[in-house]
């Protein structure tokens, strides 16, 4: 047991990330037939597992209302595993591994149709399988120089090489690792090994609808996104304007709308790719902290305007780049949650019920922007500050600005800006 319990090394666990990167598929014909083929093997595993899929509906009283809860039991895949790879051998002309995949593609799409169904997100009809795509097992492909070879049957290959793409330069030397295969492209995943390295800056972000507001310890600075909301209120109105036309003129009202479509996705995509890029140089070595948020959540509570509002937001997509990409500098993201951040003091921890544009502590007197105050208390959670309600106390780097605060029944006034706090306001437009 001893020798279980003993360090063989004190250095750390290697970590990597993945770049992905598209090819035009120029082999149609050949990744047709693969497709085809492995949709067949696709579509029966679903259909079998479906078969033996139990759905339940209990009837559960919640005060006065009484509410349907949908309990969902899928197959134990070790259970049925053997018998249905049998089955689909039966009819598959590809590879066998190709078996083994579409089993376990099979169960996750069960996995997620069971997720969202029990929280009546989805219907309780069996998924229907739209595009199929093939996500290649390291066991079919072999890489060659720039170039990858997959295997679709028993001597039979395709090959797609990168030599002349755009990115071969940037790939050089990654480890390739499973391709998926679609009809129109190829995405090539290369495996990049991180290097290690220790934060040397802290930045905390609170998300707004035109600012990103973020507090890094020593100063609050604020980064306008407004450029970005412009640029979807405007999409939002032409795509109005194509839904419109597409009720009088399906067709071609069909291929407006879905070219309209992926012009806002790449738009929107292309700004947050280049924000987060500045970002990122301006600060490398930085421990990321950003709100875990419900957008799901915020339209229950929010008016028609607000909600209308909140859809033309790409918070997500901007804390998953900035997830995605900061490893590349040195640096990583940590998801807090948000609830109080901007109603709390940061110095005792009292909880308004009421904040407007100005947050005002009336136990301490702490008065700082509501916005600012939410990125400071995010910078305390990252960090992992307690609060004490009942006795006020000041951590490094976080004393208020001026105002009152009482101890031990006596009132104290700040005379002035209190030190460890500079407010440096700065505000970007980051093209």
């Amino acid at each position: 047991m001893s020798r279980s319990l003993r360090l063989k090394t004190f250095q750390p666990e290697e970590e990597y990330i993945y770049l992905t990167y598209s090819l035009k598929n120029d082999k149609k014909e050949e990744s047709r037939i693969l497709l085809e083929n492995y949709k067949i093997l696709l579509q029966k595993a679903l259909d079998w597992l479906w078969e033996r899929t139990k759905v339940e509906r209990k009837e559960v009283r919640k005060g006065k209302k009484v509410l349907t809860k949908v309990k969902i039991t899928l197959p134990k895949k070790k259970e049925v595993y053997k018998e249905l790879r049998d089955e689909l051998e039966k009819i598959n002309v590809l590879a066998s591994h190709y078996v083994d995949k579409a089993i376990n593609d099979a169960y996750s799409l069960l996995k997620s149709w069971k997720r969202r169904a029990e929280k009546g997100q989805a219907s309780l009809r069996k998924p229907k399988l739209k595009k199929v795509y093939v996500r290649v097992k390291s066991t079919l492909r072999k890489v060659e120089g720039e170039s990858v070879r997959v295997t679709v049957k028993p001597y039979e290959y395709i090959t797609f090489s990168w030599s002349h793409a755009w990115f071969s330069k940037r790939v050089k030397g990654l480890e390739l690792g499973e391709p998926i295969i679609k009809e129109e492209k190829v995405y090539l995943p290369f495996r990049y090994k991180l290097p290690w390295s220790t934060p040397l800056n802290f930045l905390a972000i609170d998300s707004n609808l035109y600012t990103l507001d973020a507090y890094d310890g020593g100063k609050f600075i604020t980064f306008s996104i407004k450029e970005l909301y412009s640029l979807k209120y405007g999409m939002q109105l032409k795509r109005a304007r194509v839904q419109s036309f597409a009720s009088k003129h399906p067709k071609k009202g069909k291929e407006l709308t879905r070219k309209y479509s992926h012009r806002e996705r790449n738009r929107v995509l292309d700004y947050v790719h280049k924000f987060v890029n500045k970002l990122l140089e301006m600060y490398p070595l930085t421990m990321f902290a950003v709100e875990k948020l419900d957008k799901q959540a915020m339209f229950e509570d929010a008016t028609d305007s607000l909600s209308r509002k909140i859809s033309r937001t790409v918070w997500r997509t901007i804390h998953r780049v900035l997830k995605y990409k900061a490893p590349l500098y040195g640096s990583f993201v940590k998801e807090v949650n948000p609830h109080l951040t901007s109603k709390s003091c940061p110095r005792c921890g009292w909880v308004s019920r009421k904040v407007g544009r100005t947050f005002r502590c009336e136990r301490c007197g702490f008065t700082l922007d509501r916005q600012l105050n939410a990125s400071l208390n995010i910078y305390l959670k990252m960090c992992g500050f307690p609060r004490i309600r009942d006795i006020p106390r000041v951590w490094v780097g976080v004393i208020p600005l001026k105002g009152r605060r009482r101890m031990n029944g006596a009132m104290l006034h700040d005379s002035g800006e209190a030190q460890g706090l500079r407010v440096d306001m700065k505000y970007y437009e980051i093209l």
